[in-house]
């Protein structure tokens, strides 16, 4: 189906140069491609100062084909945060299932929090540095990403150490907190300072503080 109608020409915004507009793309495809626009947009000027003409002059369509898709910024924005919250708990979800090892799965889900921060787009700071944090329907996806991390993280604990729901999400809080903070703190140090540590000596550093914690809990 057609995100827009036949015959129709963009206007352009008066004193700019028209940003070619794009063919017509499957409504899927189309989502995508203002997504990708949105993001790089609000990574760049934040929520409130990120304007929706120059999404669509990013994405190459006119503003109601954006409309079309998303009938306010704020829908728009909560779209983006959706799927890199998903993103996210993919990512430690597959850390912790791709081995049966837990020294290892400590390390992967450590990793996978590295590898969320060290993305070159910055979709991290959506999650992690929204600006627009007292907007309850942002809080509530940021406070699930951490949710999904520790579900995920405490039905293995629960599982290999006989410890209650309560304790393991207690425990996971604690981890995946740890994973997070420290790679956002890791992201903000200088990238040419001398004394910065490489992003493997850093996940390994992290991992080997986590596992002699959670090491001690005996396995069932």
């Amino acid at each position: 189906m057609s995100d827009a109608s036949p015959g129709s020409t963009p206007e352009p915004a008066a004193g700019s140069s028209p940003t070619p507009r794009t063919a017509r793309l499957p409504r899927s495809a189309r989502r995508k491609q203002l997504l990708g626009a949105a993001q790089e947009v609000f990574v760049a000027n934040g929520y409130h100062a990120a304007a929706m003409d120059e999404i669509a002059d990013r994405a190459g369509v006119s503003k109601p084909v954006l409309y079309q898709h998303f009938p306010s910024k704020l829908d728009l924005y909560l779209a983006l945060l959706d799927q890199h919250v998903e993103l996210l708990g993919e990512r430690v979800r597959s850390a912790l299932s791709s081995t049966d090892d837990n020294k290892e799965r400590v390390t992967a889900g450590i990793a996978a929090y590295f590898a969320c921060v060290d993305d070159p787009g910055g979709a991290f700071r959506l999650v992690f540095e929204s600006d627009l944090r007292n907007e309850p329907a942002v809080r509530e996806r940021v406070e699930r990403s951490l949710q999904i991390s520790i579900d995920a993280l405490a039905d293995t604990i629960a599982r290999d150490t006989g410890l209650g729901r309560g304790e393991a999400e207690l425990l996971s809080c604690g981890l995946a907190g740890l994973a997070e903070v420290s790679a956002r703190w890791w992201l903000a140090s200088e990238p040419d300072a001398a004394d910065r540590v490489a992003k493997d000596r850093a996940i390994e550093l992290l991992a080997a503080l986590a596992w002699r914690g959670i090491s001690g809990y005996p396995r069932v």
